[in-house]
């Protein structure tokens, strides 16, 4: 269970930042409040204490805060993004976590860590600082294994939806590449009893 008082002060102070992200592209703000639930779900699978389940719930919700930042004709663009589009939003990461920082809250560089790190792999072939292995923050690998999760569930300009056993099997193959694969073991077990249902 998360630290219900500290999740609410660090909602209140991104609270901004969010809205911003609303405001400039509705579906990523709604899938980012999917990933924040299903990181929390899965983060008190892997242990996490009731601070740091508050800081993931937190950091899983702005996580694609950067893409702020990101040019209009890239981030609206319907038809499949080029190698330089590609480039521009690999920027993201490190620009949300500069707008975490100057916050200045408490808690603000947790967040941001997360943030930061979210699309950095377990085998080093990541971004932005190719961070290998448990270097990675706990709660950047969670977010990464549900972020990637989400994307393929919903249809983008430059891939159709994917089937939940499509998307298993692709996050499977990634095991230890990509993804830390005792974490997607745990999603595993979430997403595949039959009596939770997908999260």
């Amino acid at each position: 269970m998360l630290d219900k008082s500290y999740f609410h002060f660090l909602q209140r102070q991104t609270s901004a930042l969010s809205m911003a992200l609303g405001y400039r592209d509705h579906q990523t703000q709604l899938h980012s409040t999917r990933v924040a639930q299903r990181a929390v779900a899965l983060g008190e699978r892997c242990g996490m204490t009731p601070r740091e389940l508050a800081i993931l719930h937190v950091a899983a919700g702005v996580h694609d805060i950067g893409k702020i930042g990101i040019p209009d004709n890239i981030l609206a663009k319907r038809t499949r993004l080029t190698h330089d589009d590609w480039e521009a939003i690999r920027n993201h990461p490190t620009m949300g976590a500069e707008m975490l920082l100057a916050g200045g809250f408490d808690g603000a560089r947790e967040v941001a860590e997360i943030v930061r790190y979210h699309h950095e792999n377990i085998d080093g072939s990541g971004y932005p600082e190719r961070l290998r292995g448990e270097a990675i923050p706990l709660g950047a690998r969670i977010v990464s294994i549900v972020d990637a999760y989400d994307a393929m569930d919903e249809a983008r300009p430059y891939h159709c939806r994917r089937g939940h056993d499509e998307i298993m099997a692709i996050l499977g193959s990634e095991a230890g590449s990509r993804r830390d694969p005792e974490i997607l073991k745990e999603f595993s077990a979430i997403v595949d009893t039959p009596d939770a249902g997908v999260i």
